[in-house]
Parts: C-alpha cells; sequence; structure tokens
C-alpha cells in the first residue's frame, strides 16, 4: 500500500541511458567476474597485493600458516583411510582405461601431490575415476588397439591427458567455468547412472573368468558375449571369488551406509579382499586352474613421459579431441563434488581456482606417465567422514601410495582379476542414484527427457553417445550461444529496501531513498532458475548477504538474521534449481540464518512441493509477499526504518 503523499514523494530513478560499450562491459563483468574477484585488493599496499595474488594462485600459502597438529592428526587418518581403499580401486580403474595397473598407482602419486598446492577444496580427493577411466578407454580403442599397439596406446592415453589438464587449465584461466554448466544435472545423474551400468557389465569379463569377451560396451554386445561363452568360457572358481567377496564389499557398504561411525569399515573392505584373495589364490595355486592374476606390476615411481606425447600430426589431433571430451566430463565431476562438501560444511569453493588446479594438476600428471585425474565421489566421501582437516590428505595418499610402488608392488603378483572386478562393481553400485531419478521424474519432465536421454545413450550405443544424447537435448539448435550463455547462465539479482510508511520493497538501485530493514537482507531473482544459472544464482545471492554483513558490521548494526528471496520473476524452476536451493538452505542454516521465500508462482511452488522443499525450509517460511514475511518475522524492524 502506498498513499498519495507518499507517491508525490518518492520517485523511481531511472538510471541514465548507456552506452553499448558500456552494456558490453557490465556484460563481460557479470558474464566472467561475477564473484568481484579483484575486490580484495583495493586499497591495499603493492606488498599486500602480491602476497594475496600468491595465495589466490597457491591457497596452501593462506591455510598453511593456520596448519596444527589437531589439523595434521586429521588429516593423516583420512590420508592412510582413503589410501586402503583408492590402491585396489586405482589398479582395477586401469584396467577399465586398458592401461597397465602400475599407471594407476602413479595416478594416485603425483596428482594428489599438486592438488593440495593449487586447489581450494578441503574434502576432495584425487586419483582415477571409474566414468572417466571408461571413457577414455572407449574413445581411445576406437583409434587404437591396446593389445596390438600398446605401447602406441599409452602414448595416445598421455597426449589426451596433457590435452585435458590443457583444456581444464584454460576454462578456468580464462573463467569460462560456466560452459561445463550446460550438463544439467538430470543429465550427470542419467549419464553416471549409465555409466555405472556399463562399467558393471564390463567387469563380468573379470568376474566370470571369461578370456574372449567383447570390445563394445552398449549392453546388447556384452549380453551375447556373456551368452556365447556360457557353456565353455566362464570359470567357476574365479565366479567363487568374485561372488563371495563382492557379497563382502556389498555387506561392508551397508554397514558404513547405516552406521556413518563405521565408515571406515567400507573403506578398508577393498584392501582386505585383496589380500584375503591373493592369498586364497597363492596357498590353492588357483592361477594354474585358470583364475586369471595381475601378474607383474612394475616397481618404482613415475617415469617421464614427456618424449611420449605426440604434439604434432594425426594422433596429437585425436588426443586433443579425446583429451577435451574427458577432461570435461572429469571437470564436471570434480566440480560437483567439491561444491556438495563445500556446501555441507560451509565454505566458499572457486570454481574457476578449481579447473585451474585440475589442469595444471592433469598436465604435469601427463608429463610423469599418469592418464586423466579428478575427484571422486567414493573415495571423497571417505575423505570427509574420515575426519580430513585440509587438502593435505592427498598428500598422505601419495606418501602411502609412493611407498607402496617401491616396496609392495611385487605382492600384486598372485591377485585375481576377479576381486579387481568385484572392487569395481561394488565402487560404481553407488553411481545409480535412484532417489534422485525419481525425483526428476515427479518435478520435472523435460529434465527426465535429459535424463533419460544420456541414460538410454550410453546403456544401448556407447558413453560418448550418451553424452552427446544430453548435450544435444539440452541446447535449443539455432539459438545464438552468446546470447544464451548471457541471459541464461547470468541472471539479473537485485538488492531490495523498503520505502518509509509503505509495504512496498523495491530495487535500491532506483529508488534513493529505500532503506535496508535491520537484520534482513532480500534479494529478487530476476529470471528463471535453470541447470545453467543455478550456481550462479545461489552464490551470487551469497555474495550480496556477505556485501551487507561486512556493512553492517562496519556500521555496527544488528547481525543478519534473516534472507529473504522475492520469487515473482522466477516463472519456472527445474532440479538444478532446487539443488542450489537446498544448498542455500543448508549453508544458511549453519550461519543460523534464516531463508524465506516470497511470492513463488504456481509453477515454482508446485515442483517445489513435489521435491518436498517446502517440508525442508517448513509452509511457515513461504509468504505472498516480501511485506507478509517482513511482518511477521520482524514487525518492530519496520517501524524503525
Amino acid at each position: 500500500y502506498m498513499d498519495s503523499t507518499a507517491q508525490e514523494s518518492y520517485k523511481v530513478r531511472f538510471p541514465p541511458k548507456k552506452s553499448l560499450m558500456n552494456e558490453l562491459s557490465e556484460a563481460a563483468k557479470e558474464m566472467f567476474f561475477a564473484d568481484d574477484p579483484l575486490r580484495q585488493y583495493k586499497d591495499q599496499p603493492r606488498s599486500k597485493k602480491i602476497w594475496l595474488g600468491l595465495q589466490h594462485v597457491f591457497p596452501i600459502l593462506d591455510w598453511g600458516r593456520h596448519y596444527t597438529l589437531e589439523k595434521f592428526k586429521g588429516d593423516l587418518i583420512a590420508g592412510l583411510t582413503i589410501a586402503s581403499l583408492c590402491i585396489p580401486q586405482d589398479i582395477g580403474y586401469s584396467k577399465l582405461a586398458n592401461l597397465p595397473p602400475e599407471i594407476g598407482l602413479y595416478s594416485s602419486f603425483v596428482p594428489p601431490l599438486i592438488y593440495p598446492l593449487m586447489g581450494s577444496s578441503r574434502d576432495i580427493a584425487m586419483g582415477p575415476v571409474a566414468v572417466v577411466s571408461l571413457l577414455l578407454g572407449t574413445l581411445l580403442q576406437n583409434e587404437v588397439d591396446p593389445t596390438k599397439n600398446p605401447l602406441e596406446y599409452r602414448r595416445l592415453a598421455f597426449t589426451a591427458t596433457f590435452f585435458a589438464g590443457i583444456t581444464q587449465a584454460a576454462l578456468g584461466f580464462f573463467r569460462l567455468g560456466f560452459i561445463i554448466e550446460f550438463l544439467s544435472h538430470a543429465a550427470i545423474v542419467g549419464f553416471m547412472a549409465g555409466a555405472a551400468i556399463t562399467i558393471a557389465l564390463q567387469q563380468l569379463k573379470g568376474f566370470l573368468g571369461i578370456k574372449n569377451f567383447t570390445t563394445n560396451t552398449d549392453i546388447v554386445s556384452v549380453m551375447e558375449s556373456i551368452w556365447r561363452s556360457a557353456h565353455h568360457g566362464w570359470n567357476w572358481q574365479t565366479i567363487l571369488i568374485s561372488a563371495s567377496l563382492l557379497g563382502f564389499l556389498l555387506i561392508t557398504k551397508y554397514i558404513g551406509k547405516k552406521n556413518k561411525k563405521l565408515f571406515w569399515v567400507s573403506a578398508i573392505a577393498p584392501l582386505i579382499s585383496v589380500i584375503v584373495s591373493t592369498l586364497f589364490v597363492y596357498i590353492t595355486r588357483a592361477d594354474k586352474h585358470g583364475v586369471a592374476v595381475v601378474k607383474n606390476i612394475k616397481k618404482g615411481i613415475n617415469p617421464p613421459s614427456a618424449s611420449l606425447i605426440y604434439f604434432t600430426g594425426p594422433l596429437a589431433l585425436k588426443g586433443f579431441k579425446i583429451g577435451v571430451v574427458s577432461g570435461l566430463i572429469g571437470l564436471t565431476e570434480a566440480i560437483a563434488i567439491g561444491r556438495t562438501f563445500a556446501g555441507l560444511k560451509d565454505y566458499q569453493l572457486d570454481g574457476n581456482k578449481e579447473m585451474v588446479a585440475l589442469g595444471t594438476m592433469n598436465v604435469l600428471g601427463s608429463l610423469t606417465s599418469c592418464y586423466i585425474t579428478t575427484g571422486g565421489f567414493g573415495r571423497s566421501a571417505v575423505n570427509s567422514m574420515a575426519g580430513c582437516k585440509t587438502a593435505a590428505s592427498n598428500i598422505i595418499l601419495s606418501i602411502v601410495v609412493l611407498f607402496t610402488l617401491e616396496f609392495i608392488t611385487p605382492l600384486f603378483k598372485y591377485t585375481p582379476n576377479a576381486i579387481l572386478s568385484s572392487i569395481v562393481i561394488a565402487a560404481v553400485i553407488g553411481l545409480i542414484d535412484c532417489k534422485s531419478s525419481y525425483s526428476i521424474w515427479k518435478v520435472d519432465k523435460m529434465d527426465f527427457l535429459a535424463y533419460l536421454g544420456a541414460f538410454l545413450g550410453v546403456v544401448f550405443a556407447s558413453v560418448e553417445y550418451g553424452l552427446l544424447i544430453a548435450v544435444r537435448i539440452l541446447c535449443t539448435v539455432g539459438v545464438s550461444i552468446a546470447k544464451i550463455v548471457l541471459k541464461a547462465t547470468r541472471p539479473r539479482t537485485t538488492l531490495l529496501g523498503n520505502l518509509p510508511r509503505t509495504t512496498i520493497y523495491a530495487n535500491m538501485e532506483h529508488y534513493p531513498e529505500v532503506t535496508m530493514v535491520p537484520g534482513v537482507v532480500i534479494v529478487r531473482v530476476d529470471s528463471a532458475i535453470y541447470f545453467t544459472n543455478s550456481s550462479y544464482v545461489k552464490y551470487r545471492i551469497l555474495r550480496w548477504l556477505k556485501e551487507e554483513e561486512e556493512r553492517q558490521q562496519e556500521q555496527k548494526l544488528p547481525q543478519i538474521e534473516f534472507l529473504i528471496v522475492e520469487l515473482s520473476p522466477v516463472v519456472d524452476i527445474d532440479t538444478s534449481g532446487i539443488h542450489a536451493l537446498e544448498e542455500l538452505l543448508r549453508i544458511l542454516e549453519k550461519r543460523q540464518i534464516q531463508l524465506i521465500l516470497a511470492n513463488p508462482g504456481m509453477s515454482v511452488i508446485y515442483k517445489l512441493q513435489s521435491a518436498k522443499f517446502t517440508e525442508l525450509i517448513g509452509e511457515d517460511k513461504i509468504f505472498l509477499t516480501v511485506g507478509d514475511a517482513v511482518n511477521k518475522f520482524v514487525p518492530k524492524a519496520v517501524d524503525s526504518v
């Protein structure tokens, strides 16, 4: 309500008309520098600016100054725990990529040493992961036969890793991280589920002891290969080892999931399985009865491989293409995992900085006989639950892998391939997120179409086709990519204030008379919230909150207790947008700030109810107008404005 006197008093302040260059400049700033990275350098002496610049490139210079013995204890336990999980997995994942087992171990030695120097996540554990290993192996064997030309195949793998790192680092350096957001949450869930099934099917070769197995990854070819070998190609001793230890791994995984305090049971289960199965094969000499074993793993640390990388010729181009695709998938997985744990533990993750760190890690890895590495969800979850305090747990992991390479690799001689297959199957089952799949179907049928396209593409065609289908469904043909990126990934968010003597809340830039409500920050989102902009919207809201907190601290005003998000312009929201709101809610709860939604439309409120977000936030935190919300929670503050 606004009386006639107020109508005369308050006139909208229209901003002056901007030139084309000014508009382009502002658009570029919002696109590439939405987090205002230069803000901390303002009004600082040169020496301080240099030190801040070094800290930006090498975050270890910041958190390393505050490192304590207590933090080291947490990182030591976490590092030892993830090492017991990762070493058996690394050997299994290298087989997925059709590479020698020692290369899997090499890839958990050098990259985890690099990441803590440059990465901003405290929880991510670096190393080979199942999906990227499968994708890389599939793409590489389409170009070079790993059996007939093993050296050429390894060279192409190192070339792809080099260009994957260059791609990742370039995206971060030029602040182009928004590109990976064109893979929506639904498409990623579908891709991961399809990849998990494909990986599990590929492991049936080692699980059943089949010698002649198809090189295709689609479900039809795999099932045909299994059926053809059913009467003469299966090995019962292998099946006995695989099935019994897979049962053990799944039981320990269930125990760790049900009781968070017993997470270590599932973490050490793979190592125990390897030890038990190796002893069993050695004692019974099952390798003489058709049980395939790892045989020899080269002893010693990573040999240099810079001379093996193709920089010219047709294989260099092929390596570049494979590296770009694999690098983007690895980047998407790592950023998603990093954001998840950052939200849970209430710290900021710099996406562009992560990309530079991952890229540098893979470039240096390619020079030291490693293949593409990234942050895996399984090992990162174990790292977090084990009590890691900083990224230094990766250094502990690297030291344990170094010890393994120098002294323990000969002991893997009698390790059966069957247990490696069982470890990989147990690991990838967690990639099938049934709860999220059902939620996507229930909330947004168009999202589910992207999910289904990615899932079916991976399972019935190949990993690369599944990825291509997911991207094609999400991108509208014929629309200018620049316009899509600008409008869809960086929507406007506005800080609102109260017009005195009214219940109207208006843009503070346009109305000079509006004032902040003490203890409250009100932000309006001026666009639908989709997968392309959900992360940006969340971080932009948090940035408004941070700026207001700093301003109120300087002016010694009351502490902020409420964040009101005005949703009237938000005509739609998808599962990625709801996921971003859930993360925002968790972050605010840790800061003891209440999240309140104002004026969500019917389409938005329906999807929030379907996703049960209304139950999570509480229906008493959703209002028709901003004024109603303010009157409910801070009525006295309005009177003082």
